[in-house]
């Protein structure tokens, strides 16, 4: 599916766009494309084929940074040598807040002709399969080569990290996904993941992703000019939605959690069982209950009123029961138990993102 990014700056001069192939989970990752462009209608996602069909020649390599990292930075001949130099450009990205996958990306910086050459008519700059080209050069004042980086390192952030059972790629990543809402935001049709058409690019989480880290790595080198014209401002990120950006970057959210319980029930006990379950992260929600031999205890889950029954545990086998959910935006529930026949332990299970 491809993706389109669209700006359109003050007094419409200047529209940017960008394209993408929807995403895989890092474990299923399929190709990535994306293109930063002058017009909407002039959209071309990066090819390899392009890339190396091109009528252009590289200095670098892979270069090892004042950090330690290893990025292979590659710089066209026709930018002047003492201004782009492949040293500084790996230098910028290892200044970005990153985790491993930089050491994963193949940057080429161009001049802006070469750009179209590669990316497609009008493009600023593209990615797609772990490559990254941008301009070292531009020759409009309303963007600037780190910006055109910044965004697309974005993506390719989102393609190596998780927030199953959704693609980061097109939903954004775990943390900040939950933390904005989008969930929720889908089932309202406020959100519309991997959707590059006209009317909703720019509610596209994935894209509002891309410009959260931009302007959270803006942020952290003091720029306080930075704009937010690609995006609705409904995804405008709060302090809270910055923070979970930057956890997603530096500490990913690698699987779901798993936690036990366990009462017995005694003559004595309160026949209903109220555990609490806190879920600040959306995704998949498990539920199994093992009861004594004899029991037909009654198993839900229940929302935070304790009124609403949103999904009723299953019968698997003579002592098992379990239930498989979804949270989307509710940030606790209750797993009910209601005591009946035969006393004894009863032991409950919950996995959640």
């Amino acid at each position: 599916m491809p993706r389109r990014f669209a700006v359109l700056l003050a007094g419409a001069l200047l529209v940017a766009a960008l394209v993408a192939a929807a995403g895989r989970s890092v474990d299923q990752a399929a190709p990535q494309a994306h293109a930063y462009a002058l017009t909407a209608d002039a959209i071309a996602p990066l090819r390899q084929s392009r890339l190396a069909q091109a009528a252009v020649t590289f200095r670098g390599g892979p270069i090892t940074t004042s950090t330690g990292e290893t990025v292979d930075v590659q710089v066209s001949t026709a930018l002047p040598a003492d201004t782009s130099t492949p040293q500084n450009w790996a230098e910028f990205l290892t200044g970005l807040t990153h985790g491993p996958e930089v050491s994963l990306l193949t940057v080429y910086i161009v001049t802006f002709d070469e750009a179209q050459q590669i990316c497609g008519s009008n493009a600023l700059g593209c990615y797609g399969h772990d490559e990254l080209v941008a301009p070292g050069e531009l020759e409009l004042a309303d963007a600037t080569p780190e910006e055109v980086v910044r965004h697309e390192y974005g993506h390719h952030i989102a393609l190596h990290r998780l927030n199953t059972p959704w693609e980061a790629i097109d939903w954004g990543p775990k943390r900040w996904a939950s933390a904005m809402d989008v969930c929720a935001r889908v089932g309202r049709r406020e959100a519309f993941p991997g959707d590059e058409g006209a009317a909703n690019y720019s509610r596209n989480p994935g894209e509002a992703w891309a410009e959260t880290y931009r302007l959270m790595t803006e942020g952290k080198v003091g720029i306080t000019t930075a704009t937010w014209p690609i995006i609705s401002q409904s995804f405008y990120p709060t302090a809270a939605a910055l923070q979970a950006a930057e956890q997603d970057v530096v500490s990913p959210w690698v699987k779901p959690r798993t936690i036990a319980f366990t009462r017995v029930f005694g003559k004595k006990t309160a026949k209903v069982w109220w555990i609490r379950l806190a879920t600040p992260l959306d995704g998949d929600l498990r539920v199994s209950a093992t009861v004594p031999n004899g029991a037909t205890s009654e198993v839900a889950l229940v929302g935070a009123d304790r009124r609403t029954v949103v999904r009723r545990a299953q019968w698997v086998d003579q002592r098992v029961e379990r239930l498989a959910g979804s949270v989307c935006g509710q940030r606790s529930f209750f797993v009910r138990v209601i005591r009946k026949g035969a006393l004894g332990r009863v032991r409950v299970s919950v996995t959640a993102p």
